[in-house]
């Protein structure tokens, strides 16, 4: 345990961080697999409302500054793609 007053102040500062960074991080992660097992089961009208939703909790979690802005375009990207190449596969059927 620290001794220093500011670091025991910075010990409790970092410890509520890490509970608000991993509250947002488990809302993005819940909002990413609502919309693959959309995508999974080809319901692609919900995966496309499912998708702004997860795209927004990317948004504010890097808003927020739980990630970094490359890693939510990243996180976009690919959900993006994901919906995009489940579409074309049921046009191609």
């Amino acid at each position: 345990m620290p001794i220093i007053k500011s670091q025991k102040k910075r010990v409790l500062i970092t410890a509520e961080e890490k509970a608000r960074n991993s509250s947002v991080r488990s809302e993005v992660k819940t909002a990413i697999k609502k919309f693959e097992t959309a995508v999974a089961e080809k319901r692609l009208d919900d995966a496309a409302e499912l998708l702004k939703s997860a795209f927004s909790a990317i948004d504010e979690a890097k808003r927020k500054g739980v990630y970094h802005i490359n890693t939510a375009s990243r996180k976009k990207s690919r959900l993006a793609k994901m919906l995009d190449q489940a579409v074309a596969a049921s046009k191609a059927e």
